[in-house]
């Protein structure tokens, strides 16, 4: 697979978020480190029929009940961000790597013109990755 130059690829999982950007050129990627702005988890809306489920039952929503809901809504979070780069183009062409249940919940929420732009979608947790193990794992899948 060919990376355009200024690819940006999004690491995500449900709780950590980090961005690199191709300053190589589409044979020969090399992945730069890019500032990651905080995102704010916010959207709690499709998390809310666990929570309430929980609730209505007369117990308190159990930890790993809570942090799923954090995870959603994380997810949520950065794929809006990502929407709204993309929808003021900032973002060309992008790559998103993310654990099963982020990669899901933001398949979701992908707009139209983000889909546009992306060149693949892994499900796969990368988050924390050296910049040579992201681009082997990418070609491993494609």
């Amino acid at each position: 697979m060919l990376l355009p130059h200024g690819t940006v690829f999004a690491l995500v999982d449900g709780e950590k978020f980090e961005l690199y950007r191709n300053a190589g050129n589409e044979a020969h990627p090399q992945l730069e480190p890019v500032a990651v702005p905080a995102v704010e988890n916010t959207n709690y809306s499709s998390t809310a029929r666990d929570h309430d489920k929980v609730s209505r039952l007369g117990f308190g929503a159990p930890k790993d009940k809570l942090d799923r809901m954090e995870e959603r809504a994380h997810a949520v979070a950065v794929a809006e961000w990502l929407n709204q780069e993309v929808l003021q183009h900032r973002i060309a062409s992008l790559v998103i790597m993310a654990d099963p249940r982020s990669l899901g919940e933001m398949r979701r929420r992908y707009h139209k013109q983000l889909q546009n732009v992306l060149l693949c979608d892994v499900d796969a947790t990368m988050t924390g990755a050296t910049p040579e193990a992201i681009i082997d794992k990418l070609r491993a899948v494609h």
